[in-house]
């Protein structure tokens, strides 16, 4: 876990990103989840499909129940911390089940929407409006981790960038909720790869489901991609700077915008055994005006999580196809540099220009014929020092023109020896942040 100093507490995230970056005009839209849904529905973003809205008691009294479909939810629209939803799980004749098992009929429905009609689930118990929507089919993926209720996945956006994500599995003593303060488990879950990694429940972390040996980190989530893209679609179409987006999968549907919260809770950072303050602090000063873009960097930033398990296990560190790497020139200057790595290529070569810029053209021993779709060229060779990472490489490589390609340097497979290559790991981040800095180039 980071130090306690980096964690990030209510009073920071309040003055710090909530008040700063969350107007109060923009924070009742989002307060209220029929304006959030309408808006999310406009802008062509997935959600629960609406049935009905119930503003007053002729709402409630004149609607023919008999029109509700087997299972359904019904919720306040200014509700918070799950409080007033009722999940309806199936019927049984006349009578509903909910997703305890507890049996209801139309009088204890009516009753209910009552209740959220007169404030008893409301922030400040002001006056309310109560909907139902429809329930999500529990995907396949979540089956045997969740107890009768539907997980969701919690993302905290910021700066467009996907900071922090986190799974939240129902539990029997949570009633089947999603809620971590009712007593569900919390799943950190690796922002590159969508994997899980730490499970948190009761205050302690856990490795298995309660009352089971079923792991839970290491469980990989379906439509990663599309829900972090939605994640952060969210958070440019509602125009707040701080954001936890809910996110669920439905079985038929693929990825559903749950709610929206402009206050996101805190525990996100137990789940993920990491403090929110250091990664928020990251990405606070770049200029993300894509989604694209922000997935990018929440990906290169905050991920890597599967990677670490991976060398802690093999001993040998994870590269991606582009990796940062320190070359030492003739004057013993430093110099960062983008590099490609290149399993198809024997000998690692580096750009002229690199070369003349560190004084390495001048420390030329040998030259050696190649041939390329080029055509056969003579190439200088010299005798090259770097490092990738803690490693440092001592090597003969190739000067060649590169200067029109991306990367100005390749890694040959000569100098991978000890090195594990994952091509899904990008450094996409690395060439935006890079286009700001003195010391590197790509």
């Amino acid at each position: 876990m980071a130090r306690a100093s980096h964690l990030l507490g209510m009073n920071a995230r309040n003055l710090l990103y909530i008040k700063k970056l969350n107007p109060k005009r923009l924070k009742n839209i989002v307060d209220s989840k029929l304006k959030t849904k309408k808006i999310l529905k406009k802008n062509g973003l997935p959600v629960p499909k609406l049935i009905k809205i119930f503003r007053n008691i002729d709402d409630i009294e004149t609607f023919d129940y008999s029109k509700l479909p087997n299972s359904f939810v019904i919720k306040p629209v200014h509700g918070f911390g799950g409080g007033g939803i009722m999940v309806v799980f199936g019927k049984r004749k006349s009578w509903w089940v909910l997703q305890d098992g507890q049996e209801v009929n139309i009088d204890d429905i009516k009753l209910h929407l009552y209740d959220i009609l007169d404030g008893s689930f409301a922030i400040g118990n002001i006056p309310d409006t109560a909907y139902i929507e429809q329930k999500v089919k529990i995907h396949r993926a979540f089956k045997q981790y969740a107890f009768r209720g539907t997980p969701d996945i919690r993302i905290i956006v910021y700066n467009m960038v996907p900071v922090m994500a986190m799974l939240r599995l129902p539990t029997e003593e949570s009633r089947g909720r999603a809620n971590l303060h009712q007593g569900a488990i919390g799943v950190g879950v690796d922002i590159a790869t969508g994997i899980t990694i730490h499970g948190f429940y009761k205050n302690k972390e856990i490795k298995f489901l309660p009352h089971s040996k079923k792991k839970i980190n290491g469980l990989k989530i379906p439509d990663w991609e599309e829900i972090l893209r939605l994640s952060v679609e969210t958070q440019k179409v509602l125009g707040l700077g701080y954001i936890g987006v809910d996110i669920v999968l439905d079985k038929d549907n693929g990825p559903l915008i749950l709610e929206v919260n402009a206050r996101p809770g805190l525990g996100i950072q137990a789940a993920n055994k990491d403090a929110l303050r250091r990664r928020l602090d990251r990405v606070e000063d770049l200029k993300v005006k894509t989604v694209e873009k922000g997935i990018r960097v929440g990906k290169e930033l905050f991920g890597g999580e599967i990677s670490q398990k991976i060398q802690e296990i093999s001993g040998r560190p994870v590269v991606g196809t582009l990796v940062p790497v320190e070359i030492t020139g003739a004057n013993k200057k430093r110099k960062e540099y983008i590099a490609k790595v290149d399993t198809g290529a024997w000998r690692t070569t580096i750009c002229r220009q690199i070369a003349e810029e560190l004084g390495l053209d001048k420390k030329i021993i040998t030259k050696q014929k190649v041939w390329s779709a080029m055509g056969a060229e003579e190439r200088p060779i010299i005798n090259l020092k770097f490092s990738i990472g803690k490693k440092k490489i001592f090597t003969k490589a190739f000067i060649a023109d590169r200067v029109s390609l991306k990367t100005k340097m390749i890694i040959g497979r000569k100098d991978l020896h000890g090195f594990l290559i994952d091509p899904s790991k990008h450094l996409d981040l690395k060439r935006s942040l890079i286009e700001n800095s003195d010391n590197r180039s790509v």
